[in-house]
């Protein structure tokens, strides 16, 4: 009888470094002209400015929706990764959840709210794990701050994401690049009005994470 052979071990393709690298030009030339036009920039404009083919960007993400849910969700791990840069500081606990705000504002998250509320599917898995991870570790920095008596205690996550997106939203009828420089000025005065011991009684209660889900 003929002896049974084992089959070769099956090689997973990887991609290769040139595809990985279009892949994030067009991702980062997406992110620049979302925030620059909003989400609905002809994909031919992107692809002009990734430097590549439109079937190169077809390629890596077949309709739009698959783009813009790539953005978003580069976006929330650049800002996770923010957070867990702020985390790691041994110093000073306000001091983190200031580096963390302006880096955040830096990653232009004021330009993720008209993407998400656009039509893609906004419970794909992969936006669900990117947002519960950002969730959670501004939670973090925001205990840590409140555990040293830094941070007044009647403020939630969703009033710090909810403030950090709308002071870097440049203003209705600017250029972007000229509002910019008072992006992290304005940033400063509100994080200032974040330290304890308040100086006065916010109106209403702090915002949730599920109800800034909900806006």
């Amino acid at each position: 009888m003929p002896t049974a052979t084992t089959p070769a071990p099956r090689k997973v393709s990887r991609p290769r470094a040139d595809a990985v690298r279009n892949r994030e030009r067009i991702v980062t030339a997406a992110r620049e002209m979302f925030v620059e036009h909003g989400p609905d920039v002809p994909l031919d404009d992107i692809a002009r400015r990734a430097g590549v083919g439109n079937a190169t960007v077809y390629r890596n993400f077949p309709d739009r929706d698959a783009l813009v849910r790539e953005v978003v969700c580069s976006v929330m791990d650049r800002t996770a990764e923010a957070a867990e840069v702020a985390l790691a500081e041994t110093g000073d606990a306000f001091s983190a959840l200031e580096h963390f705000v302006h880096a955040a504002a830096d990653e232009r998250i004021s330009a993720l709210c008209p993407m998400i509320s656009s039509t893609f599917d906004q419970h794909h898995p992969d936006l669900e794990a990117a947002r519960r991870r950002v969730e959670q570790l501004v939670e973090e920095v925001m205990l840590r701050a409140v555990a040293a008596g830094q941070l007044r205690a009647d403020v939630g996550v969703g009033d710090l994401m909810i403030a950090v997106a709308q002071l870097s939203r440049p203003p209705a009828g600017t250029d972007c690049l000229r509002g910019d420089r008072f992006v992290h000025r304005h940033l400063q005065i509100f994080l200032d009005g974040l330290r304890a011991p308040a100086r006065s009684a916010l109106p209403g209660r702090a915002v949730t994470v599920q109800e800034l889900r909900a806006c």
